[in-house]
Parts: structure tokens; C-alpha cells; sequence
């Protein structure tokens, strides 16, 4: 709720808003600075370069079409379609690779005795953080002329599909939200609210939306990284498909933790709050705790390990970095939400909970500042790239709303303040005065007692409701008088609204292409060719035979930058036709063995057909290694190839 640190000992009233100042300054310098010298990072592919050039006229018609990318892609025998003047495809229908040392590249083959006009390259393919990307553009040969084809308008991604997708992807963002700030506002802030229904009510449904969400997105991935039909949803080959890659192991994941969380929400709001032996509860408290932060932080690494903090530089910095900021946004935002359902729906909040609550989100906005401003230096790179790509755009208008909802907290923490000089000492005496209450209440809906006859059960239950509706309904009088909680209601209402656009743009974030990459986009590539610390990029094409059917290949390994320190691996495995080869599993290791280091064993993941990839590989010192291919091509038929290359 509240941004501003809460006040320790007699310092005067302003000093947390000039810390909270102060701290604004030094990071809007640090964020200077390193933007200033920030250096590319990778996240959606995006199409650099190409061969004819978008709009160029030949004389002839070239023998194939060759597309550059900024970052490495997964494509599917259909991801390149070059269609003629009057629709009929002019390519033969198989993308080849055509990576060389920096520069990420594909290809079709075009079929020969093309006639002059214009022909229209469509392509699609799925970036490595597991994003759809597509476009199209148009080339002529001898001299333009009309075509029957229109150029696709629609991303990949679009359609219905990727409305679904999209709205799942937003319900389990707050679901996780819910789910986790909730709980967490419960175990740190008030732990008597554990029994309070509307709370648990809340948990509840922030587990259940996020758990939907994710069958949906597990559901909908193969149709919104391919065909775009809604009913290849239950396609079970698309289905095994997608739990191959990254992003279906991601959910699946995801799933079996929600499975965990279940038996945390059943004892949280079952045996916890039931609990009455204070050093029993203390003990159950650190328990939930430590299981609850393992299990948010395993389902916050699930987006992690799919989205932008995969790939790019330093993804093993930027992960860790993503889970928090993840926790921290749940913290503030999931506890909010619980703080508010809490004032307008449950009769005992303590000034004492609001007071937590108030550290809670102070460490939460500190974490938040600190792991938002890596982020942006991974995804931004530069100023230009900060006013003049819509990620910049959205990601200022992120900014802008943070600063609002800190301003808003101030005045929250204000309304704390005046709640806790007048509830302050009714927090220890409330149970006193709610009996005094029931006591003064009950005394005129008694008649039958008063006349010394028994009343029935009936009877009895219907006066203890009437006694209890009584006593509910002074104590909402007494709630609802109060200046302080009703002025705390209608502020933290107001957070609560910014918030939520606060999330809508988040998530907008996520999906959105980063600056750094429609920067490069739009200058053409040219980067690409100024980079020569990519002449260490190892390529290698290692020819293979298990010996069984279906058991020759080639294994084509691209490691960049192919130096000492972290590196990016990508596998693909070809058949004899130079078609991607589907094998159960590919293995990868390296040796030293002039300085007795290794096998220093690595397992890609399975990226799409035939293509494996693996990031963060480290390689401890340059020298002489042994890179060691390990190809297994059915349950008995496998095999090693090395090859002898020189990194760093």
C-alpha cells in the first residue's frame, strides 16, 4: 500500500518523503548512466535484413530468398512461403539454415522459369523467448505488377487464438498475484485473518484463475505459435509438441506447483487458523513461510524460464532478478488487494496489520526500483530507443504510473497514521467492547427469558442470529464513523484501481517487441557487421550414423560468442534429405584434457524439430577442447562424435 518507509523513533514527519525523494534522484542517475553505456540485449527476433530487399526490382529472378534475423528462431517446413504474381507458392516449401559466424540466417529455394512481377515472401517463425514473430514484404522481377496476394496485416499470434491467449496470459499474472500477496499478507501482516472468509475467498481465487490460466495457455500454445486455429487446441500431437519445448515444460511446471500450493492454501486456512497454542502457531507460521516463498518463487521462475529473461545477456543475472521482481510486484500489489478486501469486508482489521503492511510494500517498492531499472537496461539499451519504440513508450507509461501509486501511498500512510492514534488501543481491548456490545444489544430481544420461560432450541438459535446481526451491524456504525478507516478505505480503493492498470500495462510489456530489437530492425542490420568479436562464433557440422533406421544425420552446432565466460548453444539435427531430424535425445559435453577439466556435460532443451538449444554454457579458460556430440535416435541406437576446436 504504502511506498514511504514507516516512521522509527522521533524523527520529524517529512524526513521518509525526502528519503523517498532522495532515492528517486539516485536512481533516475544510476539509470542514467547505464543506459548510457548499455549494450544490446536479446529478446523477440526481428528481421534485419533480406535478399531480394523489400521493394527492390531484379532484372532475373534469383535463385532463392534469404531472410537475417537478430537473434536465433525456431521455423517449421512452412515458416517461409514465396508466393507469385497469382497466389501459387514459387519456393520449394523447406527453410534451410544458412547461419554463419554473426549472422542468423535462412533461406528457401525458389523453382526455376519464374515469370516478371511482383512476388510476395511471407514468413513466421517463434523467437527464442518464446514469442511468435512474423512479416511479409514484396520483391519484382523484370518489373512490378498487379498481384492477387495481400500482405498479412495480422502478427503471428493473432486472430482468436491470440485473443485467448492474450486474456489467459493477463489471468495469470493476477491470479499469481492474488494468490501469492494474498497468502503473504496473511502470514506477515495478520495472521488472524486466516479465518476470515472474504481472504480466503481471495486466495482461493487467485489459485483458481492462475491454474485455468495456465491450462488454457498449455491448450492454446501450439495454434498461437502455428496454424492460428482455435481447433488445433486439442490436437494431441500439437499438444506433445509443445510439451517439448521451453514454454510447455514452463506451464506444466507451473501446474505440478499449483498442485503444492493446494495443500499450502488447505493448511493456511485450515489447521493454521484454527491453531490456538501461540508457540505451535509460531512454529506453523515459519513452516508455511518457507514452504509458500519456495513454492511462489518456483511458479514466478516459471515465467523466468520462458519469457524475455531466457535469452538476451546475462541470463543467468537476469532470471534470479525476474523471479524477484515478480515476488516483489505480488507482494505489494497481491497485498494490496487483501488489504482492501480486508478494510471493506472484514470487522477486525487492526491498525497494528496496516502498520506491517506499510514495511511490506516499503521493501517491496526498493526491490521493485532496483530489479525494474536491470530490466530495463537488458531491453531498452539506449535513450533514443526509450522515447522512440513503442516498448519504451509503454515502459515510460509504467513508470509514470509507479510514481502515482507511490504519491497515492503517501497519502495512504497518512490515513494510517491517524487510524492508529484512534484505534491504536482498541486493537488490545476489542474483544471487551464487542462483548459489551452483544451485552447492551441482546437486552431488549430477550422478553421470553425475562418472563422465566424456557425458551426453545428454535427459539434460541433465531435470538442468537438476531444477537449476532445486532452486534455486526454497531460495530459497521462504530467502523463506518471512524474518519481514519474510512478515509484509509477510499485511498487504498484508489490504489487498488491504479494498479490494475499498473498490471494491464505490465503484462502489455511482456509481450511487446523490446527497443533495443526494433531499433536494430530499423537500422537494417548494420550492427551485425560491425560486431568482430563474433569471428570466435564456433560452427561446426558434424556428419552421424547410430547404425539403426532412420539413424544418419548431420549435427550442425552454433556456440556464440565461442570464448571464455557464458555461451549460447544451438543444435540442429538434419537428416540425409537436409529435412530437421527428430531424435529422443541430443547430449553435449566438453574437455580440456591438457588441463585435466571436463567432461563438462550439457543438456539442451528441445526447441522445436531438430533444433536443441542451451544457454549460460560456461567455459572456464581458452584452449584446446574436445566437443563431444551425443546422438540417440531410438531406445538402442546411439552415438558420440567429437571434434577437436580451439575457443577463446
Amino acid at each position: 500500500m504504502t511506498a514511504t518507509a514507516p516512521h522509527f523513533g522521533p524523527f520529524p514527519a517529512r524526513r521518509p518523503l525526502a528519503a523517498v525523494a532522495l532515492l528517486a534522484t539516485l536512481t533516475g542517475l544510476l539509470f542514467g548512466l547505464v543506459l548510457a553505456g548499455a549494450s544490446p540485449a536479446s529478446a523477440h527476433a526481428a528481421l534485419t535484413g533480406s535478399n531480394p530487399q523489400d521493394g527492390a526490382v531484379v532484372a532475373t529472378a534469383p535463385q532463392d530468398v534469404t531472410l537475417t534475423f537478430s537473434e536465433q528462431i525456431a521455423m517449421g517446413d512452412d515458416s517461409i512461403r514465396v508466393l507469385d504474381p497469382s497466389g501459387e507458392r514459387a519456393d520449394d516449401g523447406a527453410p534451410r539454415d544458412l547461419t554463419s559466424g554473426g549472422t542468423v540466417r535462412y533461406g528457401v529455394q525458389l523453382r526455376s522459369g519464374l515469370s516478371d512481377g511482383t512476388y510476395t515472401v511471407a514468413w513466421q517463425a517463434v523467437s527464442a523467448d518464446s514469442h511468435p514473430v512474423s512479416g511479409a514484404f514484396t520483391f519484382s522481377v523484370g518489373a512490378p505488377s498487379e498481384t492477387t496476394v495481400a500482405l498479412p496485416s495480422d502478427d503471428a499470434g493473432g486472430g482468436i487464438v491470440g485473443a485467448l491467449y492474450g486474456i489467459a496470459r493477463y489471468a495469470a499474472y493476477a491470479g499469481f498475484i492474488l494468490l501469492a500477496g494474498g497468502s503473504a499478507f496473511v502470514l506477515a501482516c495478520w495472521q488472524r485473518g486466516a479465518g476470515a472468509r472474504p481472504l480466503q475467498r481471495l486466495v482461493v481465487g487467485g489459485w483458481i484463475t492462475l491454474t485455468a490460466a495456465t491450462l488454457v495457455m498449455l491448450l492454446l500454445r501450439s495454434p498461437y505459435t502455428g496454424s492460428g486455429r482455435l481447433a488445433d487446441a486439442f490436437d494431441l500431437d500439437g499438444l506433445q509438441a509443445v510439451l517439448d519445448t521451453k514454454p510447455g515444460a514452463a506451464l506444466v511446471s507451473r501446474l505440478l506447483l499449483l498442485g503444492a500450493s493446494a495443500l499450502f492454501i488447505a493448511v493456511l486456512f485450515g489447521a493454521y487458523a484454527k491453531r490456538e497454542d501461540e508457540k505451535e502457531k509460531q512454529d506453523l507460521t515459519f513452516g508455511l513461510a518457507a514452504g509458500g516463498a519456495v513454492i511462489a518463487a518456483g511458479i514466478a521462475g516459471t515465467w523466468a524460464l520462458a519469457e524475455h529473461a531466457s535469452t538476451g545477456v546475462q541470463p543467468g543475472i537476469a532470471m534470479p532478478v525476474d523471479v524477484l521482481h515478480l515476488l516483489a510486484v505480488a507482494g505489494w500489489l497481491g497485498g494490496l488487494a487483501a488489504l482492501l478486501v480486508a478494510l471493506y469486508r472484514t470487522p477486525d482489521i487492526t491498525s497494528g496489520a496496516v502498520r506491517r503492511f506499510s514495511r511490506v510494500a516499503f521493501g517491496s517498492v526498493l526491490v521493485l526500483a532496483a530489479t525494474g531499472l536491470y530490466q530495463s537496461w537488458r531491453q531498452v539499451g539506449s535513450w533514443s530507443a526509450l522515447t522512440g519504440t513503442r516498448y519504451g513508450q509503454v515502459l515510460l507509461v509504467k513508470v509514470a504510473l509507479v510514481a502515482v501509486l507511490v504519491g497515492v501511498a503517501w497519502i495512504s500512510r497518512r490515513w494510517t497514521g491517524r487510524l492508529t492514534e484512534l484505534t491504536g488501543s482498541a486493537d488490545e481491548t476489542a474483544p471487551a467492547v464487542d462483548s459489551a456490545a452483544a451485552t447492551e444489544t441482546t437486552e431488549p430481544a430477550s422478553p421470553v427469558a425475562s418472563a422465566g420461560e424456557e425458551p426453545t432450541p428454535e427459539r434460541a438459535a433465531q435470538l442468537a442470529r438476531q444477537r449476532a446481526a445486532l452486534t455486526a451491524t454497531k460495530e459497521k456504525r462504530a467502523r463506518d464513523a471512524d474518519p481514519g478507516r474510512s478515509g484509509l478505505r477510499r485511498s487504498v480503493l484508489v490504489e487498488t484501481g491504479i494498479a490494475v492498470v499498473l498490471l494491464v500495462v505490465t503484462t502489455i510489456l511482456t509481450s511487446t517487441e523490446p527497443g533495443r530489437t526494433e531499433e536494430e530492425a530499423a537500422r537494417g542490420g548494420t550492427t551485425s557487421a560491425a560486431a568482430p568479436e563474433t569471428d570466435a562464433r564456433l560452427n561446426l557440422s558434424l556428419p552421424f550414423d547410430t547404425g539403426g533406421q532412420n539413424g544418419k544425420g548431420t549435427v550442425r552446432l552454433d556456440m556464440s560468442p565461442g570464448s571464455t565466460g557464458s555461451n549460447n548453444v544451438h543444435l540442429w539435427i538434419d537428416g540425409p534429405d537436409e529435412r530437421p531430424l527428430d531424435v529422443p535425445e541430443v547430449k553435449l559435453a566438453f574437455t580440456l584434457e591438457s588441463k585435466d577439466i571436463g567432461p563438462l556435460p550439457v543438456v539442451p532443451d528441445r526447441l522445436t524439430e531438430g533444433h536443441w538449444t542451451s544457454s549460460g554454457v560456461q567455459i572456464p579458460m581458452a584452449g584446446d577442447w574436445k566437443v563431444a556430440v551425443t546422438v540417440r535416435t531410438s531406445d538402442i541406437d546411439q552415438t558420440t562424435i567429437e571434434k577437436n576446436v580451439k575457443i577463446g
